[in-house]
């Protein structure tokens, strides 16, 4: 069983910066894939990056495209969600989630194409 545990959320102001974190944990596979998601309230769920750990292709929403960034490290089975110029829209949960294979231009967007998701790490950011 994997277990992922995200950390790094909380409150930041408009034009700032925050960094999440995702350590995975139990049983890992050395061809899957890491994603981050987020659901606002009264919304679904929505991706906003992903990447495969070999050899590393990534993947962003629009709406992020140019201030995240998604980074791993492999030794520590981490991921990390680099956020800057954040806006008040950024404001939501922000999931991490594991897929037991790379993902490709068909399923890195899908909810359902992952198979593990963490608790969820609240990011809010004021205007």
């Amino acid at each position: 069983q994997v277990q992922l545990i995200e950390s790094g959320g909380g409150l930041a102001q408009a034009g700032g910066s925050l960094r999440l974190s995702c350590a995975a944990s139990g049983r890992t596979f050395s061809r899957d894939a890491m994603g981050w998601f987020r659901q606002a309230p009264g919304k679904e769920r929505a991706f906003v990056a992903a990447i495969n750990w070999i050899p590393g292709s990534t993947y962003y929403a629009d709406s992020v495209k140019g201030r995240f960034t998604i980074s791993r490290d492999n030794e520590k089975n981490t991921v990390y969600l680099q956020m800057n110029s954040l806006k008040p829209e950024d404001t939501a949960v922000y999931y991490c989630a594991r897929k037991n294979t790379p993902v490709n231009s068909s399923t890195y967007y899908r909810v359902s194409s992952y198979n593990y998701w963490g608790q969820g790490t609240q990011v809010t950011v004021s205007s």
